[in-house]
């Protein structure tokens, strides 16, 4: 299933991609820098694939899960956009900045990390990956459709607000995959049960 999400999630992508370059009103991205995200988003969502297939075939299977909630940040926005959902939906803003963040976050660390890390091994690398994401996001929205546009009155509030959720987001992340993976090392610690074999009478 996750195989399966993440391949359709990467087809549909590109599908919103270049229809946001041929109609970028129906995209709802006129002036949201429609352009840098066609460019930017497909090398973002195919970045883990490249990297498996350059350096780490021969040495691990391909993380699905990892690669899929790349995919996600990527396809979320796309399609928040074609929705209208920024425009019509007050906090979905605000949601995909906390949700995106802590997905690229949670990637990272299921990449990188073992699942024998501990919680502060996991908040070290969440917080230098999504606090990064989180700063290089806003320059690149500054840079793109805020320095010129009419956003500049109450961008300095938008943006602090944006970082602290994608700052929320990375720890919530590094947080939920660290018990999920000490819960898994308990079940697997744990003793099994053995069943009395049934002894067939004469």
């Amino acid at each position: 299933m996750i195989r399966a999400a993440d391949v359709t999630a990467k087809f549909v992508l590109v599908w919103l991609l270049v229809g946001a370059l041929i109609d970028p009103d129906t995209a709802h991205l006129r002036d949201k820098a429609a352009e840098a995200r066609a460019i930017g988003y497909p090398l973002l969502a195919f970045t883990v694939p490249a990297i498996w297939l350059l350096w780490w075939k021969d040495r691990a299977s391909f993380p699905w899960l990892a690669d899929l909630m790349v995919t996600i940040t990527c396809f979320s926005d796309i399609l928040g956009n074609r929705m209208d959902l920024y425009d019509t939906i007050v906090w979905f803003d605000d949601w995909m900045h906390f949700m995106n963040t802590g997905l690229l976050a949670g990637a990272v660390i299921l990449l990188t990390l073992h699942n024998s890390s501990g919680l502060l091994r996991c908040l070290e690398r969440a917080l230098a990956v999504g606090a990064t994401a989180a700063i290089l996001w806003e320059l690149g929205e500054y840079v793109a459709f805020i320095r010129g546009g009419t956003e500049r009155e109450f961008a300095y509030t938008d943006t602090l607000g944006d970082l602290a959720l994608g700052t929320l987001g990375s720890v919530v992340a590094a947080v939920v995959i660290y018990v999920l993976w000490r819960l898994r090392r308990l079940a697997s610690a744990a003793p099994q049960l053995e069943l009395p074999v049934p002894v067939e009478r004469a």
